[in-house]
């Protein structure tokens, strides 16, 4: 391929002594008037660029090596170059400007040669070849090039021009390769823009006209023409546009429709992404997840009486089992404890009551203190002669005698209280960092993990919970807690590692895996926990839609599968609205209503879309582009080849940012052995070189995993406690 040598040896001659001449002559290259005629009538655009590259003594740009030395010579090549496209765009040889620009393009697979190239102007060099029918498609797959390997800069400036690219697949709608490259390039460069945390500049968003963008896109996806790799970057770009541009998705109705209906496909990642799209869809309008506990409207609730329905489903529970009765009766256990303790100053008693009361339930410490009447009748606060006052006080005071005594049991309890200290004064890096010290003491006390958790880091709350819930004496209140806030990190963690994948960095299967595990807790959740739990609608938001996503075309199309999960949902609204629990509409409640309300309607207008998808998927070519015509698949093919040192080629770079099939067998792969933890930092155990097949559960079928591995673990505590398990297979080998 291009790269110094010999292909035409009847011009070599010429070519040689006419550089030479121009060199010692003058500092501008000069490049003769024949030389543009040999490429007129060239067959393809490797045979242009070959050409050139020999003409021009250019290294080989298809190695690591040969871009080092363009490195090196950056100035002097890049001159050439220059002159070489100034003298063809002054002469109107198109072909030979395209074959430049092609070169450039290829040096874009080296990001600093890249940000030079935009330095000097490359993006001006090839927008005008896109006027072109000879050279339409060689622009095309230079953007295309470009910003799969572009850094930030180099796409936003590329997203810019979503105009142009808009009105020339509106001027060739019949083309199937400006409609896949004019996609492909848009996804990526408009990803740049606004597949970010924060929001992004107005100004830019403006700019690139993404309603627009949006409209022709879905358009564009419904013709027969449209290849699954155009597809696939299709609803990668439709996705990144719902966080920080929801109305302009929702002034393209069919957008949100083709959203649910993928949650039909047979591609599981496509599911999740698609998902992952809906939530970010219902940010911005929605209200957080915050309650206020107030025990006067709990007291209130509970004196009306629970409506006939309501208390049929907590006797079947059990009364004594449901959080309204555990926060009551917990309530008083505490006023009677702290009354005890005002009588016989035992700090070490009352520790170990509200040691127990806390694991009890959330709400069972309150602020209070000791008053008796004063002189004119109105309560005043007394001391009673101990070293507090404020009720919430004693918690600290009552753990250092529990850690008097040092019995292991004692230092248990007074690591819960010193945890509840913390929490109830809002001090959340503190108690992570007590949560941390009480784990390394005992790596038993599930309510450390539970402390743990409450922080803002879901890969840290994760990892602690998922640990938390394998601990052998866990109170129920304490599971269900940890089970909860497994579901909320693990989902969040999914949607934004999906959000990342598609603009080409974190892992897709290591997003499906975080939406997995979600689902598994969410399911566990809404079996186990009280029906008056205060979470119970939330993880039943989360519980259907990622049951929509997981199972994907498994369930009806009217999905009476989550008949009895609804209706779960609305005896949890029922509950939450007796006791004076506001329903905030939340991510999550506006994500469930919206896609419940348009899956009928995406079923109709995108049901058979979905399933032509799925055929494109299945086909062994499914990463292979539409090209028109041999020139351009051998113009594709040198540009997605980069040869490295050792001889192997990394042509796969272009498919880098697409979605790859991933099932949920596969996913095992992200999960800890002993905990269930997802992550892609995993460790192998070091031991063995044991493989083993993986059993997973698709609700209740079981799928055997296709790829073997060895035991990997989130770090040594969980290999420890795997050990007993996971040391027959280890000696084994």
């Amino acid at each position: 391929m291009p790269g110094p040598g010999a292909r035409r040896n009847n011009r070599q001659k010429q070519r040689t002594s006419a550089a030479r001449g121009s060199a010692t002559a003058t500092p501008t290259f000069n490049i003769p008037d024949g030389f543009f005629a040999d490429f007129d009538n060239a067959a393809t655009w490797s045979i242009i660029v070959d050409d050139l590259c020999n003409y021009l003594e250019l290294p080989d740009i298809g190695t690591r090596s040969g871009l080092k030395k363009v490195h090196a010579n950056f100035n002097d090549i890049y001159r050439k170059l220059d002159s070489a496209y100034v003298g063809a765009q002054r002469r109107g040889n198109e072909k030979l400007m395209g074959g430049i620009v092609g070169i450039w393009a290829k040096m874009c697979a080296d990001a600093i040669l890249r940000d030079k190239l935009f330095d000097e102007g490359l993006l001006s060099k090839i927008m005008p070849l896109l006027e072109y029918d000879s050279t339409r498609h060689m622009a095309l797959n230079a953007l295309s090039v470009v910003t799969h390997h572009g850094g930030e800069l180099a796409r936003r400036e590329i997203a810019r021009k979503n105009p142009v690219l808009v009105r020339l697949i509106q001027a060739h709608p019949d083309d199937a390769k400006v409609i896949e490259l004019a996609t492909v390039t848009m996804a990526h460069a408009t990803s740049a823009v606004l597949a970010v945390e924060d929001s992004p500049d107005k100004g830019l968003v403006k700019e690139i006209q993404v309603r627009s963008v949006l409209k022709t896109t879905v358009e564009n996806v419904r013709k027969p023409i449209a290849s699954h790799y155009m597809i696939d970057h299709a609803l990668s770009l439709l996705t990144s546009a719902t966080q920080h541009c929801p109305q302009d998705c929702k002034a393209v109705p069919q957008m949100l429709t083709l959203l649910v209906s993928c949650l039909r496909s047979t591609n599981l990642t496509a599911r999740c992404t698609a998902l992952g799209g809906l939530f970010r869809l219902t940010a911005e309008e929605s209200e957080p997840d915050r309650q206020n506990f107030d025990p006067h409207k709990m007291i209130a609730a509970v004196q009306r009486r629970f409506p006939g329905n309501l208390s049929d489903l907590m006797m079947d529970y059990g009364p004594e089992r449901c959080d309204t009765t555990l926060t009551l009766r917990s309530t008083a256990d505490y006023q009677r404890a702290m009354m005890r303790c005002a009588q016989d100053k035992d700090l070490y008693a009352l520790g170990r009551t509200l040691a127990m009361l806390i694991q009890r339930t959330e709400f069972a410490i309150a602020e209070g203190m000791f008053q008796a009447d004063g002189p004119r009748g109105q309560p005043e606060t007394i001391d009673v002669g101990l070293p507090f006052t404020m009720w919430t006080d004693a918690l600290p005071h009552c753990a250092r005698a529990l850690r008097a005594r040092g019995g292991p049991a004692d230092l248990d309890a007074a690591d819960v209280l010193d945890l509840k200290f913390y929490i109830i004064r809002g001090r959340i890096p503190d108690t992570i960092a007590h949560g941390q010290r009480a784990v390394d003491r005992n790596p038993e006390l599930a309510y450390a993990y539970y402390a743990i958790a409450m922080g803002a880091d879901h890969e840290q709350g994760l990892r602690a919970v998922k640990k938390g819930l394998k601990c052998k004496n866990v109170t129920p209140f304490v599971r269900n807690y940890m089970l909860w806030r497994a579901v909320e990190h693990a989902g969040d963690l999914g949607v934004s590692v999906l959000q990342d994948a598609k603009a080409g960095g974190s892992s897709h299967a290591e997003g499906v895996a975080f939406l997995v595990s979600a689902w598994e807790d969410a399911k566990t959740f809404t079996a186990e926990a009280p029906p008056d739990n205060r979470h119970m609608k939330t993880i039943l938001n989360w519980y259907i839609l990622l049951t929509i996503a997981i199972r994907g075309p498994e369930l009806s199309e009217d999905l009476r599968e989550l008949d009895a999960a609804k209706r779960k949902l609305d005896i949890s609204t029922q509950f939450m609205t007796h006791l004076g629990l506001a329903i905030n509409n939340t991510q999550m409640r506006l994500a469930r209503q919206l896609v419940l309300k348009l899956y009928p309607k995406a079923v109709e207008e995108w049901g058979a879309w979905v399933k032509h998808f799925d055929k494109l998927e299945t086909r062994r070519d499914r990463h292979q582009s539409i090209s028109s015509t041999q020139a351009d698949d051998d113009l594709a093919a040198w540009l997605d080849n980069i040869k490295l040192d050792d001889g192997s080629d990394d042509s796969a770079h272009a498919h880098r940012c697409t979605h790859p099939t991933i099932s949920t067998n596969n996913v095992a792969l992200y999960r800890c052995s002993w905990c269930g933890n997802p992550s892609a930092v995993l460790r192998k155990c070091g031991g063995c070189g044991q493989t083993r097949c993986v059993i997973y559960y698709m609700g209740s079928i079981p799928m055997v995993c296709s790829r073997l591995f060895s035991d990997r673990y989130c770090d040594g505590q969980c290999q420890k406690k795997h050990w007993s398990e996971h040391k027959v297979e280890c000696k084994a080998k």
